[in-house]
C-alpha cells in the first residue's frame, strides 16, 4: 500500500470506486456566479461516472452544464479516527437521449426532497484520487 506524505494510504481508482459505490452521499462543487460552490448531493455511480438527480430549473443544474466540477464523498468514525475520502475532477454534461434517461432513472436515486427531480447530471471521472487513514489507539 502506498502512502502519502501524511502519512495515509494512497487509494488506487479500482478502490476509490468500490468505496463512492458504497455510499448515496457526496458534495458537488462547482463555480456559482463566479464564485465557488458546493452543495450535498445523492449520488450514484454509473460505470465509472457519478449521477446526480436534479430538477431542470435547479442552480446546480444550470451551473454544471458542460463545465468541469468537483465531486468528493467520504465516511469517518469519529470513535476511531478511521475513514476515507475520495475525489473526483471532470467534465459535466446533462443527460438528453431519452434511452440514456431512462437508463439513469432505474438507478437508485431517491429524491430526499419533494420536487420533480428529471435532469441528470453526468460527471466523469477524469481525475480519481482517494485517501485512507486506518483506526488508531485514541486517549480516552
Amino acid at each position: 500500500m502506498k502512502v502519502d506524505s501524511a502519512g495515509l494510504d494512497v487509494l488506487s481508482r479500482e478502490e476509490c470506486l468500490e468505496l463512492l459505490s458504497s455510499t448515496p452521499i457526496g458534495r458537488i462543487v462547482f463555480t456559482d456566479r463566479a464564485l465557488p460552490a458546493v452543495q450535498p448531493v445523492i449520488f450514484c455511480l454509473d460505470g465509472e461516472d457519478i449521477v446526480i438527480r436534479t430538477g431542470a430549473e435547479s442552480k446546480l443544474a444550470a451551473a454544471t452544464r458542460d463545465t468541469v466540477a468537483a465531486f468528493e464523498s467520504d465516511d469517518f468514525d469519529p470513535r476511531t479516527h478511521a475513514g476515507w475520502s475520495v475525489t473526483a475532477v471532470g467534465r459535466t454534461r446533462a443527460a438528453h437521449d431519452p434511452a440514456e434517461i431512462a437508463r439513469l432513472s432505474a438507478l437508485p436515486l431517491a429524491a430526499w426532497m419533494p420536487g420533480k427531480r428529471d435532469h441528470f447530471i453526468v460527471l466523469s471521472t477524469e481525475r480519481l484520487s482517494g485517501r485512507r487513514i486506518r483506526s488508531q489507539s485514541v486517549p480516552r
